[in-house]
């Protein structure tokens, strides 16, 4: 038989009884719809959380604090973080940069109105390789000019009166009103004035929703720690080898490893040098894996409806085989391979798993933009918040192939068995029947 008369003996044959093939048709449909939207959800919410962290540049992100928890005496451990350790991570195969980093608590003030300031400190060769955003005013600190102070994208609308009980706010203009930074890390002696470092040279953030870029400000380590000197001499003498001590190591260490690929490695030599270490990759491995575990639940849960699919598949070609039994015994009769009514069945139960899995493709992509218009709400208060614009379904690029092509194999597995039964049915008895 040819390939061209059983295409058209097998549509022939399922146009036949419309209902039944439609009704067959459907349960793949849904079937495909089901796996598909299943993985897609899960495949969604594990890009989302990946591109969360990736915004927030943690991937590759390793920290070394001063004080770290320790799992072994389920305590906190102090660790010496200085310039020697710094020395040593650099050497290590993969750090691309690697900085100290002193977390600095001041007062900005304009005239009577002030803000409070959190400002890091940190090695002003690193802001790019930490891949630090655009300055939307200034540049960064260089070797040039190493003075400039950089403002959160907040910062400087956060200004409020201090000279009574107004609560009135302001937004500082630098340039056009002095600001000057105070340090009340300890009691100014009576008598002396306090230290005031005015600020000259600055860079503003661009808009952004980071809170790093939009709260905290930054400024070179070597300058802060001049700047810092300059205020340790207004202390009392008590105070001032407390002060100085304190320049002598960092709050933490920031690394930047080259690849997220490397940063478990890297982690692994740092804390074979007596450091304990945190890093995002910690928690994503395991939220990944959970990410993963849910993804395959959910696709699971698709696969039942595969699964009545295919059994429907499999009733609807038995129910079929009883009903053409004389025509299968004429096929026979005149002539016909075995195999080519193998092949005729093979072939209509795997039309059916290709109609039923393309439909299914074309309304999972309508089923997918419905969920991410509409549903947004609801899976956002599953999964976390969700930002605007945020998609949950999303189906990736080869789902679409790989449904068709399963929905065809499932289909073909289905008919299988019935097609090796119509192989078996007597010429002479099929001739007898009366269906």
């Amino acid at each position: 038989m040819r390939i061209i008369d059983l295409i058209k003996m097998g549509l022939r044959n399922l146009f036949r009884r419309k209902a039944r093939t439609v009704l067959t048709v459907l349960g793949v449909v849904i079937g495909t719809i089901s796996i598909m939207l299943m993985v897609s959800i899960g495949y969604g919410i594990n890009y989302n959380f990946r591109k969360s962290v990736m915004e927030n540049g943690a991937m590759t992100m390793i920290n070394i604090y001063g004080q770290a928890w320790s799992e072994e005496t389920s305590d906190i451990v102090k660790q010496k973080i200085d310039d020697n350790l710094i020395e040593a991570i650099r050497e290590i195969e993969h750090v691309k940069a690697c900085t100290g980093v002193k977390e600095v608590y001041g007062n900005l003030n304009s005239g009577k109105y002030r803000t409070y300031a959190q400002i890091i400190a940190m090695d002003k060769s690193t802001f790019k390789e930490f891949g630090f955003p655009a300055l939307a005013v200034g540049d960064y600190p260089n070797e040039a000019d190493n003075s400039v102070f950089i403002y959160g994208n907040q910062t400087l609308m956060d200004f409020y009166y201090f000279g009574g009980n107004s609560y009135k706010t302001k937004e500082v203009d630098p340039s056009k009103d002095k600001v000057y930074l105070t340090f009340d890390d300890y009691m100014t002696p009576e008598g002396k004035t306090p230290y005031k470092y005015v600020i000259k040279n600055y860079g503003v953030f661009e808009e952004s929703e980071n809170y790093l870029y939009r709260y905290y400000c930054y400024m070179d380590m070597d300058f802060y720690k001049e700047i810092y000197k300059k205020y340790v001499k207004t202390l009392d003498m008590k105070d001032r080898k407390a002060a100085l001590k304190k320049l002598e190591v960092y709050d933490r260490i920031m690394i930047n490893v080259d690849s997220m690929d490397n940063v478990t490695s890297v982690q692994a030599k740092i804390e074979e040098l007596g450091f304990r270490t945190e890093s995002e990759m910690q928690y994503i491995e395991q939220s990944m894996k959970t990410s993963n575990m849910l993804q395959g639940v959910l696709g699971a849960i698709g696969a039942v409806s595969f699964l009545v699919a295919a059994i429907n598949i499999t009733n609807t070609m038995i129910m079929s085989i009883y009903e053409r039994t004389k025509e299968i015994g004429i096929m026979k009769v005149l002539g016909c391979y075995i195999r080519d009514v193998k092949r005729l069945f093979l072939f209509e139960a795997g039309i059916i798993g290709f109609i039923g899995g393309t439909l299914g493709v074309a309304f999972s992509y309508l089923a997918a933009w419905a969920i991410n218009k509409y549903g947004g709400a609801f899976l956002g208060s599953l999964f976390g918040e969700a930002e605007e614009g945020m998609k949950f379904c999303m189906i990736p690029g080869y789902l679409p192939f790989l449904s068709i092509v399963g929905a065809v194999v499932v289909g073909v597995l289905s008919g299988y068995m019935p097609a090796a039964r119509a192989t078996k049915i007597s010429a002479i008895e099929a001739m007898k029947n009366e269906g």
